[in-house]
């Protein structure tokens, strides 16, 4: 594995809306790159602009200036089925609210993308898939009938099943409790450290924060610091250090 390919880079990027006096800048020139196999979460204040720079990398919003690559392709520059077309094959999304249909069961919920572009699961990565989430005694069961824990798990499933390059997180675990949160954190690190995945994970929460191999910080659309090998300690500190500062 090699940690010095960008599996998605940010260039210059900078995200507005509105204009003149009523302009709000979310983004002010974010530069980062974040390494194949390896798990990034991003934090900041609340207002920060992490959730709308993780959506510029996916592809789900587009940069008012700058750039993004997903490997060597500039998403700035496909029509917009082109990236349809990127979004669903080589990126994966977890989201806080699941976002699983509720009139399928896991099984289909996880295979629903390849289902959606005509294409069969590989069964042995599937299997590899779901005997790593620990549901296989669950996938005939409705989104109803599992737990919050177990409906994420499903979801970060579904998000894998297609061999993404980047995974993106946007707070996976703010719905869940302790110890589902653990569960879903230990399966993203799992599937960076044993399927060479890259996670790129927002979050506001530094428990979270610490499974990651480093933190990126962000404050009023701007990248501050970034730490490595981060510890929930560490992070909590920085954060503090964080808030201090945007309110001085």
């Amino acid at each position: 594995m090699s940690v010095d390919v960008a599996a998605v880079r940010a260039v210059a990027v900078s995200k507005w809306y509105g204009g003149g006096q009523t302009r709000v800048i979310a983004l002010d020139e974010v530069s980062a790159e974040f390494g194949k196999g390896r798990f990034t979460a991003i934090m900041g204040p609340s207002g920060s602009g992490k959730s709308t720079l993780l959506h510029c990398l996916a592809g789900l919003d587009r940069p008012t200036d700058g750039s993004v690559y997903l490997g060597d392709v500039e998403l700035g520059k496909l029509p917009e089925r082109q990236l349809t077309h990127l979004r669903r094959d080589r990126i994966g999304f977890v989201f806080q609210a699941f976002n699983l249909v509720p009139t399928l069961t896991a099984l289909e919920n996880i295979t629903l993308p390849l289902d959606l572009a005509g294409r069969k699961p590989d069964q042995d990565w599937l299997t590899t898939v779901v005997d790593t989430i620990g549901l296989a005694d669950r996938l005939g069961h409705k989104p109803s009938e599992l737990s919050g824990g177990q409906q994420q798990r499903v979801a970060c499933a579904r998000a894998l099943i297609s061999k993404p390059e980047v995974v993106f997180a946007d707070e996976p675990t703010g719905n869940l409790d302790s110890r589902s949160s653990a569960d879903v954190l230990g399966f993203l690190q799992r599937s960076v450290r044993e399927f060479d995945q890259t996670v790129v994970m927002v979050t506001h929460d530094p428990t979270a924060a610490s499974y990651a191999h480093r933190v990126l910080f962000l404050a009023d659309g701007r990248l501050e610091s970034e730490l490595q090998d981060p510890t929930a300690e560490t992070v909590l500190d920085t954060m503090k250090q964080l808030d201090a500062a945007v309110a001085g």
